[in-house]
């Protein structure tokens, strides 16, 4: 970032807080931005066939990329536009910033730009993250080694601290990807779990948002999840029934039995 005050000079705001163990985070609100700039048609992967492409391989490295959107470089004339306000100074982004509607869009061409080659094959990501795959009889540190070489000629990096290498299994845009297939995430099952009877529509909602996360693993699920949609209908009163209830039980009961 940029010290918009002083002329475009060179200023970091974090170098006025080295001596600090934490840094304070930056929230800008770029709706007014957002709402006069066109929106980017460019498709973001879907996350059902990434997942389905993963399964059933012997060796995989789970990657994060170092600061995520801020590594691709702001137009210099656009700069200005994603100023912001400090006690220390006006600051501006050098790097594209969070919160802008195209970010996502941006970052993934500029991955599947960086990883064309290699995405379907040994690689599959979606925006900043990166899983390398190797099935039995390959060379995984030769998948890594294209993986890193391509970062390395387009000035990426990656947080070592978010990556694992050279695993059996791990966590995958919320799925568990292993080489015996996918299976569902242990904290998101733990979650609903722990959940107590919903007491409003409002809490069916986020019942129901949890109950799609784990659809595909939870056979004809809308249909043993029917009775919480009746309490969602417009203009009626929030009841939760008995056969709410034991369609809820049920729900926890299949995650845990050892059909699952």
């Amino acid at each position: 970032m940029i010290d918009a005050t002083s002329n475009h000079e060179t200023l970091s705001f974090l170098d006025m807080f080295s001596g600090y163990h934490q840094i304070p985070m930056s929230h800008v609100d770029y709706t007014t931005i957002n709402k006069v700039c066109p929106g980017d048609p460019y498709p973001l992967q879907r996350i059902g066939q990434m997942i389905d492409a993963t399964s059933n391989h012997e060796t995989l490295s789970f990657l994060d990329m170092f600061s995520g959107y801020h590594q691709i470089p702001t137009s210099h004339k656009d700069e200005e536009k994603t100023a912001f306000m400090t006690p220390f100074g006006n600051f501006c982004f050098m790097g594209m910033p969070f919160g802008l509607k195209n970010a996502g869009a941006t970052y993934q061409r500029m991955i599947d730009t960086v990883f064309a080659p290699h995405m379907g094959c040994n690689i599959e990501a979606y925006v900043d993250d990166l899983i390398v795959k190797t099935k039995g009889g390959g060379s995984h540190l030769e998948d890594l080694h294209e993986t890193f070489e391509a970062l390395r000629r387009n000035n990426l990096r990656l947080n070592p601290l978010k990556c694992a290498f050279g695993a059996e299994a791990g966590k995958f845009l919320g799925f568990m990807i292993t080489k015996r297939g996918i299976e569902a995430d242990p904290k998101q099952i733990t979650t609903v779990q722990q959940l107590r009877a919903p007491r409003s529509a409002t809490e069916v909602q986020s019942l129901n948002d949890k109950r799609a996360a784990l659809g595909r693993f939870i056979p004809k699920s809308a249909d043993k999840c029917a009775p919480f949609f009746q309490t969602l209908k417009n203009g009626a009163r929030f009841e939760w029934t008995p056969e709410c209830e034991a369609a809820f039980n049920e729900l926890k009961l299949y995650l845990v039995s050892p059909l699952y």
